[in-house]
């Protein structure tokens, strides 16, 4: 049956609709004047109430929360997360691996092509392998005993799977690998991330097919006046980057730079890991022990391990840190993945996917749909 949105201000092509409605069943049928929804008569009726309407937010990058980690390797897991960011307003993610032991991520990946179409919360668009061909001297959190030289191995028997991966083009057989994969899987987004490259060598690997910086700013080569770095060669650049917004990786100040340089490549992530959507407390991430305290994730050592940032709370800090507008940060979060992804979703468009989120004005989640159906309402 055909369901009907009524009274929201629509959030379409970077502008806000009033007095429209959406038709939409699994995708979006149309978007019509409130005079036109008479040649829909056997239409559901949800009334927003004034709420802000957007396509579902996309996240790339994110490893877990409520308590499941996609290194978990089981269905419960998956669905976990699957259920849990609904509250966010996401409506579908890449499930994010860590640099663990080659059976830890085939195990991973294993279950993610297993389980991929069977979890009904937030929808599985694939994999994000963050590492394990990375620098040791950019790892973050990541553990180091697990870093190890770029090889097909596991590529080649779950590449329909995989979305993206974040590497190092610097390290031995880092170069070729981003060429092999471009050539023989252009599906799948190389990240820049981990890496401790220099200017040139970052600039050199755009040109082999990397087009995209993982969480800017962060466990990356830093920006100075006579080395620029990763961190200034994205900058000096039109690739896509995604950041954490939350104010700890990355400073407001920083965010305010980084939307200026950027603006439509600038993408919103969370690099949330299990603890996200939880109380503080003691978590673990790559098989590492992670403390929560006041929103902040960190190692024994103090490195900072994950997020546990909410995406619509990285919409709400954008907006209070930049001159970013309302509708400037919901493409950053909708359409500016989507279309890094290639795929029918991130926007509220005849055919497109019914991934639909509905909010107020502090951000706060009312409803989130996916696929045309209500997966959560607020309570």
């Amino acid at each position: 049956m055909l369901k009907a949105i009524i009274n929201a201000k629509i959030i379409v092509n970077k502008r806000i609709l009033k007095d429209f409605v959406i038709i939409f069943d699994k995708c979006i049928e149309n978007i019509v004047s409130n005079n036109e929804l008479n040649n829909y008569a056997n239409c559901h009726i949800i009334d927003a109430k004034g709420a802000y309407l957007s396509a579902g937010f996309i996240d790339l990058h994110i490893h877990g929360s409520g308590g499941a980690d996609t290194m978990d390797a089981s269905y419960d897991a998956l669905q976990t997360i699957s259920d849990t960011i609904l509250q966010t307003g996401t409506t579908s993610f890449l499930a994010t691996t860590m640099t663990m032991s080659n059976s830890s991520i085939i195990n991973a990946l294993v279950n993610i092509r297993d389980n991929v179409d069977l979890v009904n919360g937030a929808s599985i668009l694939g994999v994000h392998m963050e590492g394990p061909f990375i620098n040791p001297a950019q790892c973050g959190a990541q553990d180091t005993e697990f870093i190890q030289r770029p090889s097909m191995e596991i590529i080649d028997e779950f590449a329909p799977y995989i979305k993206m991966i974040t590497l190092a083009p610097e390290v031995a057989g880092g170069m070729g690998f981003v060429k092999e994969i471009n050539n023989k899987y252009p599906h799948i987004i190389l990240s820049i991330g981990h890496s401790n490259a220099s200017y040139e060598e970052t600039k050199d690997s755009f040109t082999a097919g990397i087009s995209h910086a993982t969480h800017l700013g962060n466990a990356m080569s830093g920006f100075h006046h006579r080395s620029p770095g990763v961190l200034g060669a994205v900058l000096d650049s039109d690739i896509t980057c995604d950041v954490i917004a939350d104010s700890i990786h990355t400073h407001k100040a920083s965010l305010r730079i980084f939307w200026e340089q950027k603006k439509d490549k600038l993408i919103l992530i969370t690099d949330a890991m299990r603890a996200g959507c939880m109380k503080c407390g003691t978590y673990s991430l790559g098989g590492q022990a992670v403390t929560v305290t006041n929103g902040k994730a960190t190692l024994a050592d103090g490195r900072l391990a994950g997020s546990v940032l909410r995406l619509n709370d990285a919409l709400a800090n954008m907006i209070k840190f930049t001159d970013m507008t309302l509708v400037e940060a919901i493409y950053s979060v909708t359409t500016a993945p989507a279309k890094k992804l290639g795929i029918k979703k991130g926007a509220i468009k005849a055919g497109y996917d019914a991934d639909i989120v509905l909010f107020d004005e502090k951000l706060d989640i009312l409803s989130t749909i996916v696929g045309g159906e209500i997966k959560y309402t607020k309570g």
